[in-house]
């Protein structure tokens, strides 16, 4: 099974909970004179639910665990900017997830802070103006281009991992 069919076992299995979970909402009580929607045997119908719902759930748990052991152990080749990367799915999923942004912000944060440079006129007759000029703690090119880098990691992990759930067999225990 590759990871994607996996994943989307995974996503109908929720559903198929969630609609049972309703069901048994609706149909685990009723008034002594109310009929059964599900005959006279609606106990064992309910208990069916409870049941298929404790199956499902134990099929998802396996497929996670499956996803997740195949996320540790393989390794993913990801391009970005000039060069290519080599990380465990595992790595660029929290990659994606957040810590390509908490880079992005922390290079968009080196700015000028809104200071202007300036000619201030001297009280001294005679004396020539002093130029007052921003003093920078950074590369604007370098930050340019990092900010770049990380503004485009997340389509970039996305787009090698697309194809890589679609390839790769998930590795069972």
């Amino acid at each position: 099974m590759k990871i994607i069919e996996a994943m989307k076992e995974i996503k109908e299995l929720q559903r198929k909970t969630d609609d049972l979970q309703k069901k048994i909402g609706s149909n685990c009580a009723l008034l002594d004179y109310e009929t059964p929607m599900y005959g006279k045997d609606q106990q064992k119908t309910v208990d069916g639910w409870i049941q298929s719902i404790h199956d499902m759930a134990k099929r998802i748990e396996f497929l996670r665990v499956c996803i997740q052991r195949t996320n540790l152990a393989t390794e993913v080749e990801v391009n970005l900017g000039f060069k290519t990367y080599t990380k465990s799915i595992a790595a660029w999923i929290h990659r994606r997830k957040d810590l390509a942004k908490a880079e992005y912000m922390t290079w968009k944060q080196l700015n000028d802070r809104g200071l202007k440079e300036a000619s201030i006129a001297s009280t001294v007759p005679g004396q020539a103006a002093t130029q007052i000029k921003i003093v920078r703690f950074f590369d604007p090119v370098k930050r340019d281009e990092m900010c770049n880098l990380f503004a485009g990691e997340p389509t970039a992990i996305d787009s090698r991992l697309e194809v890589v759930n679609a390839i790769t067999d998930v590795i069972e225990a």
